[in-house]
């Protein structure tokens, strides 16, 4: 048996990268091998294995055939004749098709992934890619992980291609899930939206989001007009400024209203915001979204506006926003909320090194209401014969009175 250094980890290496989890193939073996010295088996559609020490992931080289439609309609065969290069043929991108001797260090690249790394481009090895519709959101996802690779002209074709054949149709959301959050946690992931919609696969997926492109905004607000180019500037400012998923995910959500307003009120888009929050759960029930990606975002879609004037706002309405936006008890949720309306408010041209004095201050008037004791105010309440609602209201004018003083102070 033959062991090498294959995929992600060869490729980092080469552009100078480190820190990736690698990835090894073993050429001329067995399963009955491989357990006999010592690896676990955990690999359920071919056969993959535990490496004894490292714990380190070990797959058999292996050919595979397309049965059926959909990433799983595949029969794959591992055995000891396979050869490196036919398994590396395979492979998605040429980028990735690359194997390395450990023990020499020597390089087998035998279909041409060095050179695409050199002039940072992004192609498909062999014909093969379309069997595995998957590819697609990962092109995309490498998009926006290197934003300065171009997409090879007949990849791109290729990809359309298998749009048109319905191949995107048969995709498990576990999957798209998996791989459009890689794509929103990007360099650039803008890059994904892009890409998908080159191909055709956004209106697919994410029709939603596809459909605000084209839409036009109030030039007053939004120099850049167009609702889609404003969902990829606020991504991207949610990438520049290490957002997390949870934040990222809202930003791509917080807008979708814009799709569905009527053409007669254009460029304004009065209820968005609600009509967000219906499209944004369509989404996450079709993709199986985490249930804290879908919790935030649905803040984000229905408060943003709100946090946006809220520069406006005298103490009693800063405490109605904070309870709508339930930050006493969620407070973590609440400042990733407005991060990502941060996000929001530079994703616009021209505006992306504008101060947001809506965050702080919102934060102060938090802080505020966070610092009212209000089990003290509920016990004396108690005391005094006050019960039920009457002790909301109690609490309610002591955050007010603290909000406004801090706000006196700022």
């Amino acid at each position: 048996m033959k062991v090498f250094l294959v995929g992600g980890a060869v490729r980092d290496a080469l552009l100078g990268l480190s820190g990736f989890d690698r990835d090894w193939l073993v050429v001329g073996s067995t399963p009955e091998e491989m357990v006999s010295l010592g690896y676990q088996t955990v690999g359920k559609d071919f056969p993959v294995f535990l490496h004894p020490d490292t714990r380190e992931e070990y797959a058999l080289a292996r050919t595979e055939r397309k049965t059926a439609r959909g990433y799983k309609g595949f029969s794959v065969y591992a055995a000891p004749d396979v050869t490196l290069e036919e398994d590396l043929a395979r492979r998605d991108l040429t980028i990735n098709a690359i194997a390395q001797d450990p023990l020499t260090g020597q390089i087998f690249d035998p279909y041409g992934g060095r050179q695409d790394l050199s002039h940072k481009v992004l192609r498909h090895v062999t014909a093969a890619f379309r069997e595995d519709p998957v590819r697609i959101l990962r092109i995309a996802r490498f998009a926006a992980r290197f934003p300065d690779f171009s997409l090879a002209p007949e990849t791109l074709a290729l990809m359309r291609a298998m749009v048109d054949e319905g191949e995107v149709d048969a995709l498990v959301s576990e999957r798209v899930w998996q791989e459009m959050a890689r794509g929103l946690m990007g360099k650039q992931p803008s890059r994904m939206l892009q890409v998908l919609r080159a191909c055709g696969a956004l209106q697919r997926l994410l029709p939603e989001v596809d459909r605000l492109y084209g839409v036009p905004q109030r030039a007053q607000y939004h120099p850049e007009i167009d609702t889609g180019i404003h969902l990829e500037m606020v991504l991207d400012q949610s990438a520049r400024c290490d957002a997390t998923l949870e934040v990222r995910f809202a930003c791509l959500c917080h807008d979708l209203g814009k799709g569905t307003t009527p053409a007669d009120i254009l460029p304004r888009h009065i209820g968005h915001e609600q009509r967000s929050v219906k499209l944004l759960q369509s989404i996450c029930e079709r993709w199986r979204v985490p249930v804290e990606c879908k919790e935030l975002a649905e803040v984000v879609a229905r408060e943003h506006g709100n946090i946006h004037q809220s520069l406006e706002f005298g103490a009693e309405a800063l405490l109605r926003l904070l309870v709508r936006c339930d930050a006493l008890r969620r407070p973590a949720r609440f400042a990733q909320a407005l991060v990502a309306c941060e996000c929001d408010a530079r994703g616009r041209l021209g505006f992306t090194e504008k101060p947001y004095p809506q965050r702080p201050r919102l934060l102060k008037a938090f802080e505020a209401a966070q610092s009212v004791d209000s089990a003290a105010i509920s016990a004396q309440a108690l005391q005094e014969g006050v019960t039920g609602v009457a002790i909301g209201k109690r609490l309610d004018v002591a955050r007010e009175a603290a909000i406004a003083l801090a706000l006196e102070n700022a």
